[in-house]
């Protein structure tokens, strides 16, 4: 009889820092280009067409409450990191490469409607609409460390389900190995797309891969949501992967479509620095980036962005459960 799953960090609600609501408005970004940035940059981002154009049609995004439970499991002792940075402080260059762009450029994002399709080597292929997302299975709050690529981290409370239940609907052949995943691929609504300069260089659409075992790990999840309501645009909505065992952008935003394969699949920073990204990247301090270490994390909490409050890094950002999942691996090797 196999053991029950016990997550390696437990979290309470007393730890908790108070939540904050920021969200920047349209008529905000117009007035001012890109905040922080030269006269010449807003001037060129206008020009290649990174503001939409008036249309009454258009609904500003606003989140919108869930229903969920909270496993106390997945209650972890650790303070949340305010949700004002988690959803103004954002690696997603889709909508541009600064941290503070996603949030400002994304406010018209449209989500609804929306499809997720689960196919490949499966018996019974799956698509799902927008009310499916939130609908179909139960949710949970499960609050976990986020750890990003370039040593800073926060801690979130997600909103989702576990990835595994909706792979073993799709019901997987013998042959599935890999779990490919692909961010939308819509120029028009996410301007970093139209240009290699704006949107870091990549060539869209942003793809992901699991093995299929990472894919079905009770810890592997799909998040619909953020302190208790759905995703903010910035952050991925409608729904997005959130692997909390490796570096954050294996956590892809924003999916269309879910693939499963037998071979390994590209994966979108693996394709663009081989040298500097791999497929695996599960967070390990003993293997530094080659442009920098890894042994230390700038921890986002109270105070400022730029506050330094730096702890060391946990191996598998501390979920060890994770482990057995690479015995055969060389850890050293497999950045």
């Amino acid at each position: 009889m196999p053991k029950p799953f016990k997550p390696s960090v437990q979290l309470k609600e007393n730890d908790v820092t108070d939540e904050r609501v920021y969200m920047n408005r349209r008529s905000l970004l117009k007035s001012m280009g890109f905040i922080g940035a030269s006269t010449l940059l807003a001037k060129s981002a206008s020009a290649a067409g990174w503001f939409w154009e008036d249309d009454e049609e258009k609904v500003p995004f606003k989140s919108e409450p869930l229903e969920f439970s909270q496993p106390p499991k997945f209650q972890i002792s650790e303070t949340r990191t305010p949700e004002n940075k988690v959803i103004s402080y954002n690696n997603f260059y889709e909508f541009g490469t600064a941290k503070d762009a996603p949030a400002k450029n994304a406010t018209e994002f449209q989500t609804n409607p929306w499809t997720l399709t689960i196919d490949g080597l499966v018996k019974k292929p799956i698509t799902l609409d927008y009310n499916a997302l939130t609908t179909r299975f139960p949710l949970e709050e499960r609050i976990y460390r986020l750890r990003c690529v370039e040593a800073w981290s926060m801690v979130i409370p997600w909103v989702g389900f576990e990835l595994a239940a909706l792979i073993k609907q799709a019901d997987p052949l013998m042959s599935a190995k890999y779990v490919a995943f692909e961010t939308l691929y819509d120029p028009d609504q996410m301007p970093g797309q139209r240009s290699r300069f704006m949107g870091g260089g990549i060539d869209y659409p942003y793809v992901e891969g699991l093995r299929l075992d990472e894919a079905m790990h009770p810890l592997t999840m799909m998040a619909v949501g953020l302190y208790g309501k759905t995703l903010p645009p910035q952050n991925g909505a409608p729904i997005r992967l959130v692997v909390p065992w490796k570096y954050g952008f294996k956590s892809i935003k924003s999916i269309v479509r879910i693939r499963l394969t037998d071979k390994e699949p590209p994966t979108t920073w693996n394709r663009l620095a081989a040298n500097e990204y791999g497929f695996y990247a599960n967070v390990n301090p003993n293997v530094a980036h080659p442009r920098w270490s890894q042994a230390s994390e700038r921890r986002i909490t109270t105070g400022g962005l730029l506050t330094r409050n730096r702890i060391d890094t946990q191996l598998f950002n501390g979920y060890t459960e994770v482990a057995p999942m690479y015995n055969d691996m060389n850890l050293s090797r497999y950045y």
